[in-house]
């Protein structure tokens, strides 16, 4: 005789193929002016849209301009460290510090493939930075910062 069981017993189906993910876009904002500190703004006083990659491309120009725990909307993986880096002892004791931490706060983003072609000059006690970064799906950008050491 069949044995009675309290619960009820089933094959558990198997999932077919798995399914290919969708292709990451970037995602359309508004455009950042950096030169007034604010948004783009037209004619009407309307906000400026921005491409999906452009908007990326503004995201690394705002990661690498804040520093990291300086701000309580920003969680502790957003931003660079310049202040350790620019108070290192030596040229090139700064240099290996900003190309680090240029690097990690970039690479948090997913989209972001690779951060490399660190160039630097020196003016004083100014720093030049020079370095491509490449997203996903498109080309290298050129982005460049100061870093004052003073």
């Amino acid at each position: 005789m069949a044995e009675k069981q309290l619960f009820p017993v089933f094959d558990v189906p198997e999932i077919g193929g798995t399914a290919k993910p969708e292709r990451e876009h970037y995602r359309p904002s508004v455009y950042f002016d950096f030169a007034t500190g604010d948004f783009k703004r037209d004619g009407a006083n309307r906000m400026v849209g921005a491409t999906g990659k452009e908007a990326y491309m503004q995201w690394c120009m705002k990661v690498t301009a804040t520093e990291r725990d300086a701000f309580l909307a920003y969680s502790t993986r957003i931003g660079t460290e310049m202040e350790y880096a620019a108070a290192q002892p030596d040229h090139a004791s700064v240099e290996a510090s900003v190309e680090r931490t240029v690097t990690e706060a970039l690479m948090v983003n997913p989209k972001t493939e690779y951060v490399r072609g660190f160039s630097f000059s020196w003016e004083g006690t100014t720093l030049h930075v020079t370095y491509r970064v490449k997203g996903r799906d498109m080309d290298e950008i050129v982005l460049s910062l100061l870093v004052n050491t003073a």
